[in-house]
């Protein structure tokens, strides 16, 4: 069984020491073969917190990793570097890849770049993105779980947060589940949840999952919720994966909090 940690939104610059040395202690201790950091690295673009986020990633010492960036990651203030070189400091740690693609027996994740320079907060997919992945999703290899990693989600629990849906929403997720696509992964809201797609969008062609993560290690968590992350666990050629939401006790470390069993369509 091949295992993948989801880290969304840690916002370096805003995180608790504490917090993360527990999720260092996490994935020394579950080994994850893949990391997937779905955005908003950052708390505000600047260098230093991008070597930081760097350098946390190093400690957890997972070989393989999708790193995608969120709206934090782009400067907020400094004009000139948001409109001319908005990716500037997220390059130089992560690399030049803005939807990086990890492609190995067990895994097919994908990731798609939903931030746009112009916009502040809200993220977009965009035509051409959604056939770029449909065409990576439909050439996929047999037994992998195919997962797409967007910051802004593609699916919100409730009306509060319909305003973060990506734009363009309503083409890719359909598009993408009809090529292929198990999972849908994101972050931008803090609020974890896994769910079946099929809640939104009706009559979609296959089955697939909404999988969303909560704030890593940020003090910008939300309401009472704890920091959490997803640990997602497979073997090539299943009909079924596993989601464990991991949950930030102050006084144990991380936990697991729940876990969702998900089937797969594998006809």
């Amino acid at each position: 069984m091949s295992l993948l940690l989801q880290v969304s939104d840690p916002h370096f610059g805003t995180e608790q020491a504490p917090v993360v040395e527990a999720l260092v202690a996490l994935a020394q201790a579950c080994r994850p073969d893949v990391l997937v950091l779905s955005g908003d690295i950052t708390q505000r673009a600047r260098r230093a917190q991008f070597r930081a986020a760097a350098a946390f990633c190093a400690r957890l010492g997972i070989p393989r990793q999708v790193v995608i960036p969120g709206n934090h990651d782009i400067p907020l203030f400094d004009l000139p570097t948001r409109l001319l070189s908005p990716y500037r400091w997220h390059r130089q740690a992560f690399g030049d890849e803005l939807e990086p693609v990890l492609d190995t027996p067990d895994w097919l994740v994908i990731g798609v770049n939903t931030t746009r320079a112009y916009r502040h907060k809200h993220g977009e997919v965009s035509p051409w993105q959604v056939a770029r992945v449909a065409e990576r999703l439909a050439a996929a290899r047999a037994g992998q779980l195919r997962i797409v990693v967007t910051h802004q989600p593609l699916d919100v629990p409730g009306p509060a947060d319909e305003v973060d849906l990506a734009r363009g929403h309503a083409q890719a997720a359909p598009a993408w589940v009809a090529a292929g696509a198990d999972i849908v992964m994101g972050g931008h809201i803090h609020l974890p949840f896994v769910r079946p797609l099929s809640h939104r969008y009706a009559g979609l062609a296959r089955r697939a999952w909404c999988v969303q993560a909560g704030t890593a290690v940020s003090h910008r968590v939300r309401g009472d919720l704890p920091h959490s992350v997803n640990l997602v666990h497979f073997t090539a050629g299943s009909t079924a994966a596993r989601v464990e939401r991991w949950d930030h006790d102050p006084a144990a470390g991380f936990r697991c909090a729940e876990t969702f069993a998900l089937t797969l369509d594998r006809g």
